[in-house]
């Protein structure tokens, strides 16, 4: 059976916030669950934990096996489970998937406007043909539709190819586009590193929280570049030492960071502060390109309305 896709941000931040909050009340964990609910789409998840849950599964293993928590989700609720109130890593968890909806909800809004003037003239474009009988009402919804379905497609197999090669050697091909590739590279790290906070500060010790937060990281050269740490660590190094060993580590000053942080007994936080950094730097990029590409795609939409009217042969003038 093929692994369900996880919740979108916007749904995990509202449930990790439900149950930030019923934790904090009190509530227990089984009266909890019976108190959240998801779209109908998604909620036979819910019925499917509930189902595990009274059959003894615990809460971490039932919510990965259903589909509501992801892998990660299910070690760090684990570890805050055996370390006493799971409320701080449900919350924890609720704010980091309300700022990442946030972020993918400006970007979407921000296409809105450019989306609605490449379908207003898609659709008034072949209107004066239709009107003068040159095409059927079937011709016109195909002409509606063919550039739309175009689109769609070209996106999707840029995407695949953009991902193909993700488990090679190479890695992804972001890595190698201009201007997102360093970005890409970055984010990756933010990831892994986001993600060893969480379960360090959730109470796993650094050789069990590793494997997860690899597993956090999309790229696959990265991904092996991060699994050397492990076995470093095993033979007897610390992580900073570790470290020194990343051959794609973008930025080393977070090596600093981490020396800092095992040093003084504050790992968690010292990495917390390294990504709080990292994302307000990513987050400048995405901002510039929340601000840049709709213009260049609302750019692009008006010289594809110009060169339909003038192709049309005074099609304005028709309309």
């Amino acid at each position: 059976m093929a692994a369900l896709k996880p919740l979108s941000y916007r749904l995990r931040a509202e449930l990790f916030t439900q149950l930030a909050k019923l934790e904090a009340a009190g509530l227990p964990f089984d009266r909890a669950m019976q108190s959240l609910s998801l779209p109908s789409a998604d909620a036979g998840r819910l019925d499917a934990m509930r189902t595990k849950l009274a059959k003894g599964m615990d809460a971490a293993a039932a919510g990965e096996a259903s589909g509501v928590f992801t892998k990660l989700e299910s070690r760090l609720i684990r570890a805050a489970l055996h370390s006493g109130s799971p409320a701080a890593t449900y919350q924890r968890l609720g704010d980091y998937y309300t700022e990442r909806a946030m972020q993918l909800a400006t970007m979407k809004t921000r296409f809105v406007f450019p989306a609605f003037l490449l379908v207003g003239s898609l659709v008034l474009t072949p209107l004066p043909a239709l009107v003068g009988g040159d095409i059927s009402i079937f011709g016109y919804v195909w002409q509606i539709l063919r550039p739309l379905l175009v689109l769609f497609g070209l996106y999707h197999v840029g995407r695949w190819f953009l991902r193909a090669g993700a488990d090679s050697a190479a890695g992804s091909l972001y890595t190698k586009l201009p201007f997102y590739g360093p970005i890409y590279i970055r984010e990756n790290y933010r990831d892994f590193f986001e993600s060893l906070a969480l379960m360090l500060d959730a109470g796993l010790p650094v050789l069990d929280a590793l494997p997860a937060a690899v597993d956090t990281v999309e790229d696959g050269a990265i991904r092996r570049d991060l699994l050397r740490l492990r076995s470093r660590i095993e033979q007897g190094g610390s992580l900073t030492e570790a470290m020194w060993a990343l051959e794609l580590l973008p930025d080393r000053r977070v090596i600093e960071f981490v020396q800092t942080g095992e040093a003084s007994g504050t790992l968690p936080e010292m990495l917390k502060r390294h990504c709080t950094l990292e994302t307000e730097e990513i987050n400048g990029f995405y901002e510039q390109l929340a601000s840049w590409v709709p213009k260049i795609v609302y750019g692009l939409v008006v010289l594809f309305v110009a060169f339909n009217l003038l192709k049309g042969g005074g099609a304005a003038t028709k309309i």
